[in-house]
């Protein structure tokens, strides 16, 4: 994963996403499904924390976190938020010690990751039996974003998730689209898959500004009613995963 562009990204990161209305409605429907999972005294490790926004969110909730983001300044500003964060790519994993109660990954930081299978195994030793995967990633058809764009007649960004890949010129990195089926089977059978639900189905990604804070309130209610049934859930901006270790 390549940091320098996620370092330019940082200082603006929760302006443009996290603090937004689509943005905080978006994560806070993540975090209404994690809240189930995590629980005051759970260790937890954070794959691609970002700015530590979602690692903070757990540490007010009792949660002891460990974070880690390949960019500088991301973990930079959430050491800044009181995050235990470091430096270190989601493929370094191999190199970690110790034994959580669950793993998390927000956002699309899975996203830069083209062999979700080679992370199953250093997953498998650190999550103790019973412990929980919550992996939200960028779904490979975004209902609201082709809509967006082909209204716009901009048909290469309609359609830029379709094929499972596609290169972010301006920031010289490659981002990958799993399926469902390739989620399911890149972590087992070490885990079971548990269930999935979409993210930002109605709420729209961060590229369409304009609604009014009405339209996204009726439009986080349609989510929270049926973003996670079948078919509507794999239209959302994100899917959220969550899997669940085996016994060792």
């Amino acid at each position: 994963m390549a940091s320098g562009c996620f370092d330019l990204l940082a200082g603006d990161y929760d302006r443009t996403w996290t603090n937004s209305a689509a943005g905080r409605l978006q994560r806070d429907a993540v975090w209404r499904q994690i809240a189930r999972l995590f629980r005051a005294g759970d260790h937890v490790l954070d794959l691609g924390c970002g700015t530590g926004e979602d690692a903070e969110h757990l540490i007010r909730h009792g949660v002891r976190v460990r974070a880690m983001d390949a960019s500088p300044e991301m973990v930079r500003l959430a050491r800044n938020r009181g995050v235990n964060a470091e430096v270190g790519t989601i493929e370094k994993i191999h190199d970690l010690e110790g034994a959580f109660d669950g793993v998390f990954s927000n956002f699309g930081a899975l996203n830069c990751v083209e062999d979700l299978a080679l992370l199953r195994s250093p997953l498998a030793r650190l999550v103790t039996s019973g412990g929980h995967l919550a992996l939200c990633l960028m779904g490979r058809f975004c209902l609201m974003e082709s809509l967006h764009f082909l209204r716009q007649r901009r048909f290469r960004k309609a359609s830029r998730r379709w094929l499972g890949r596609t290169c972010i010129e301006k920031l010289g990195m490659h981002v990958f689209y799993p399926t469902a089926r390739e989620m399911e089977r890149a972590m087992a059978p070490e885990f079971r898959f548990v269930r999935r639900t979409g993210i930002g189905l109605a709420v729209p990604p961060s590229c369409i500004s304009g609604l009014s804070a009405a339209s996204l309130t009726v439009r986080n209610r349609i989510d929270e009613r049926v973003a996670h049934w079948p078919l509507l859930r794999a239209m959302a901006d994100h899917e959220l995963f969550i899997f669940i270790r085996k016994q060792h």
